[in-house]
């Protein structure tokens, strides 16, 4: 399993993300959150200034294209630690 990331920002500001805190992974610009919507994770008017964001949620999907774990919150500021992540990952193994 490898992470993937699905943002609102335009790619400039993802890839601008990525380099200042050294992510290795891809992400998905979805400006117009047409991918966001199509998991139902648009938190309307949840980000600056009232934009739209995408409501934190991570997953791993299996390579058969099914969702095996997930974790969602409300809370912009609050993720699932990428030692649960592993966790989760190793026991679906």
């Amino acid at each position: 399993m490898r992470p993937v990331a699905i943002s609102v920002d335009v790619p400039q500001i993802s890839l601008d993300l990525s380099r200042k805190v050294g992510y290795t992974f891809p992400i998905l610009s979805d400006p117009d959150a047409a991918v966001i919507r199509s998991y139902h994770l648009l938190h309307a008017g949840g980000g600056p200034e009232g934009h739209d964001i995408a409501r934190p949620a991570e997953f791993l999907v299996g390579r058969n294209k099914t969702v095996r774990w997930s974790n969602f919150t409300e809370d912009i500021r609050v993720r699932a630690r990428a030692d649960e992540m592993l966790a989760a990952a190793r026991q679906l193994r």
